[in-house]
């Protein structure tokens, strides 16, 4: 296999001349994929590279990123943690037309699915998708700026679901959203 380094598309083209390459791996390095900004220009750079499987590298293995280069249309998601052989085999596998995910990311998401199987979700008829998630952050005790961040939203629209949870919950302040959260949930 021949590898080379580029910075960009024009590169690649340039290199490759009228050879295509078998599989460009993306290097994101600290870079999250849920950016709205980094989610852009992977699924541009997906869309102009063609039918050529991208695999992106990166720092993290959370299941959120994991889920997130695998919208954006990348056939693999290697964090820089695994070993290199690890590294060369999915590369192979998605040059093969498999998709590449790292075992941690599986593990961690059965975790999610035991526990929504096992019902433990009692609130989840009770709120929209949204506010659950503004009521998992609330839950973390995470401020409005902070869960508008993480969530892409203005802190305006996070005011607005916080008042929506609080009176769903007939609360009167944030610790008190938390608190029956708690008891509800144990």
């Amino acid at each position: 296999m021949r590898v080379s380094a580029v910075g960009s598309l024009d590169e690649i083209q340039h290199i490759a001349g009228k050879e295509e390459p078998s599989a460009v791996l993306v290097i994101l390095g600290a870079r999250k994929v849920s950016e709205q900004s980094v989610r852009a220009e992977l699924t541009d750079f997906i869309a102009e590279i063609g039918t050529v499987p991208v695999i992106v590298v990166v720092d993290s293995d959370d299941p959120g990123e994991v889920l997130a280069a695998l919208e954006c249309g990348a056939r693999g998601y290697i964090p820089t943690s695994v070993k290199v052989k690890v590294a060369a085999e999915a590369i192979g596998l998605a040059r093969a037309g498999g998709i590449f995910v790292p075992a941690s990311c599986v593990l961690a998401l059965r975790e999610i699915i035991h526990s929504t199987a096992n019902g433990a979700r009692p609130l989840a008829g009770m709120f929209t998708i949204r506010e659950a998630a503004v009521v998992e952050a609330l839950r973390k005790g995470k401020a409005n700026k902070i869960i508008a961040y993480e969530l892409n939203l203005c802190e305006s629209t996070v005011k607005v679901h916080i008042r929506n949870i609080m009176k769903k919950l007939k609360a009167t302040n944030r610790t008190e959203v938390a608190y029956k959260l708690r008891q509800m949930l144990l």
